[in-house]
């Protein structure tokens, strides 16, 4: 039975319902417990954005506290999952990758291929990114694209609270390690969830809104930009559609062709800076794939190659909006 709750809650009742079903699932990170076990249980906080909020009165010592040291406790996560757990440790932020890359990308990545198929690393690392909420450059990047290109890490990026709890529950019963990445922005969003447990597999894109003369390639919060903009294309008589790719290791590179060969023209939206971007790796396997069904160059709308700028009025004119997205879709259709 569906009902509408927030992705926040989407997220928190993913986590509540796998911690319930298998005792090996812990979580881990900097103020997840929002320091429960002190005066105060009830009114913990649970993470700065309260998203694991009251699963240390649910689960006790399963949800733990750390020391401000992502290096350690990413860490002690993969090790966890080699001795038989199914950590879900917390990066605060994905600005902070810097200091537990090591772990992720050498350690985790590597383990399964290393030792011959044999070794599983059952660890999701939770992080949230995007720019909006004035959190300046060092709290509001899209660093997904640095993860998808590690071979052995599974990337996912869910736009809606239905995707966000199907999608984090799949990452949890995985046996590879997996980022999950959620844009913050997004946690107040609204839409219908089962209250039962449910999976959505990796590597599945989503078609959000069928077209036939333009396909938009995005994910997470710009999926919602790409709907806006398609709105109002609409009634220009130009037909968008919208291709979510949910995640981008794997990527469902099939849905992606098959809808350029549909509509013969693509356009990208990416948050992410535009280098060595998921924008840049759509464009070049459309470009190798299915070149022959364009017809017209492929366009990219991405934030700018600057870090993002803490002013309101930057920060808002740094974030890919449905005005840009807009202007794309025209070129690309012959009518800027």
């Amino acid at each position: 039975m569906a009902r509408k709750i927030t992705y926040q809650q989407a997220v928190n009742e993913a986590l509540a319902q796998e911690m319930a079903r298998d005792e090996t699932v812990i979580v881990m990170g900097e103020d997840v417990a929002g320091g429960s076990g002190a005066d105060g249980e009830m009114d913990a906080w649970g993470g700065p954005l309260g998203i694991t909020k009251g699963l240390y009165s649910q689960f006790g010592d399963r949800v733990m506290d750390t020391p401000i040291t992502e290096s350690a406790f990413i860490g002690a996560a993969v090790g966890a999952a080699t001795a038989g757990l199914r950590p879900v440790a917390e990066l605060m932020f994905v600005d902070f990758m810097g200091v537990c890359f090591d772990q992720m990308f050498n350690q985790a990545a590597k383990f399964r291929y290393m030792f011959g198929g044999k070794a599983e690393t059952p660890v999701v690392v939770r992080t949230m990114y995007g720019a909006g909420l004035r959190a300046a450059a060092q709290h509001s990047q899209c660093l997904y694209s640095i993860f998808t290109h590690i071979p052995g890490l599974k990337v996912v990026t869910p736009s809606t609270p239905y995707d966000a709890k199907g999608l984090l529950i799949q990452s949890i019963r995985d046996n590879d390690p997996v980022i999950f990445f959620e844009h913050k922005t997004l946690y107040t969003l609204e839409g219908d969830v089962p209250e039962e447990a449910y999976t959505i597999p990796f590597g599945e894109a989503n078609v959000t809104r069928e077209g036939s003369d333009v396909t938009i390639v995005t994910l997470g919060r710009m999926v919602h930009v790409a709907h806006e903009a398609a709105d109002a294309l609409s009634s220009d008589g130009i037909s968008c559609e919208v291709v979510d790719l949910r995640t981008t290791s794997p990527m469902d590179t099939d849905t992606i062709i098959e809808s350029v060969e549909n509509t013969g023209r693509l356009v990208v939206l990416d948050e992410s800076h535009p280098r060595c971007s998921i924008a840049s790796d759509v464009s070049a396997l459309v470009s190798q794939e299915a070149f022959d069904s364009l017809k017209a160059p492929i366009r990219m709308v991405t934030a700018p190659h600057v870090p993002v700028p803490f002013a309101d009025n930057l920060e808002d004119l740094y974030i890919p909006d449905a005005a840009q997205l807009q202007q794309a879709v025209r070129t690309v259709m012959g009518k800027d």
